[in-house]
């Protein structure tokens, strides 16, 4: 990690009438790291993420996000062309139903060379032969290369959805609920393949879950959030092995009740 964030919220808040969706979150997120956003549902998490993102309006607040010259950006101030484009390729953005991060009617390796075009790619070789290539680092047999998704199972759709998001090489991936909905030797196997990538390429992440093993395996860093707020935030195993909030000392002992 370097000594500069790579994303910086500031008093993000967002509010839809007089419910507060989250409220006054503040963080800075460095190179190389994963930050957890746990608690449980209804607590803010997801509009957090969804504000972190672009992918809501924050009430009020800001977020900045260092490009890759080094120049920190206020978000709110990127065009509308420089948002898309910066989401097509220096984000990621894994969604808990894969079905709404694919394009369910075309191939596997259309959805992964789709990704690669937004860079530039143009030669069709090179994006097959990539798009196979990332196929098995998903455990995909490359044979399944001109299937759709709609004929693979859950586990497998989410691992393509996965590749698909990571072939451009990003430096930031927002992770919603990934293994949510998943049986859970498929869960067992989307961590470890989720885990090996992200600390392969050096990638910072953003995971949302309500699950603290995928927190705890998953990420540096965690924070609790509760009414929209943060209650609490630290190293995941401090804030998970002694946790300080009477909320965050509920979560932990109802798994460990489990």
């Amino acid at each position: 990690m370097t000594d500069l964030p790579l994303l910086t919220a500031h008093a993000l808040t967002r509010h839809y009438g007089n419910h507060v969706g989250c409220e006054d979150v503040s963080f800075d997120l460095y190179p190389g790291e994963i930050l957890a956003i746990v608690g449980e549902s209804g607590s803010g998490k997801t509009t957090l993420l969804n504000c972190l993102s672009c992918r809501m309006p924050a009430s009020s607040g800001a977020v900045s996000y260092r490009m890759r010259d080094g120049e920190m950006r206020d978000l709110a101030t990127l065009t509308e062309a420089e948002r898309r484009f910066l989401m097509r390729t220096d984000w990621g953005f894994v969604h808990q139903n894969p079905a709404d991060g694919l394009r369910m009617r075309v191939s596997a390796g259309a959805n992964i060379g789709e990704r690669m075009m937004a860079v530039g790619e143009r030669h069709y070789g090179r994006i097959r032969g990539t798009a196979e290539d990332w196929l098995g680092r998903v455990e995909i047999p490359g044979a399944r290369i001109d299937d759709r998704p709609t004929a693979f199972s859950g586990g497998m759709r989410q691992r393509l959805q996965i590749a698909r998001n990571l072939v451009t090489a990003p430096r930031l991936v927002f992770m919603d609920e990934p293994t949510g909905g998943l049986d859970v030797s498929v869960q067992a196997r989307l961590l470890d393949l989720l885990r090996g990538l992200v600390g392969e390429m050096g990638l910072s992440a953003i995971v949302v879950t309500h699950d603290l093993a995928v927190a705890r395996l998953l990420s540096h860093r965690i924070m609790v959030m509760k009414g929209g707020h943060v209650i609490e935030s630290g190293l995941t195993d401090r804030v998970l092995d002694d946790p300080q909030h009477a909320y965050t000392q509920l979560l932990v002992a109802s798994i460990l009740e489990v």
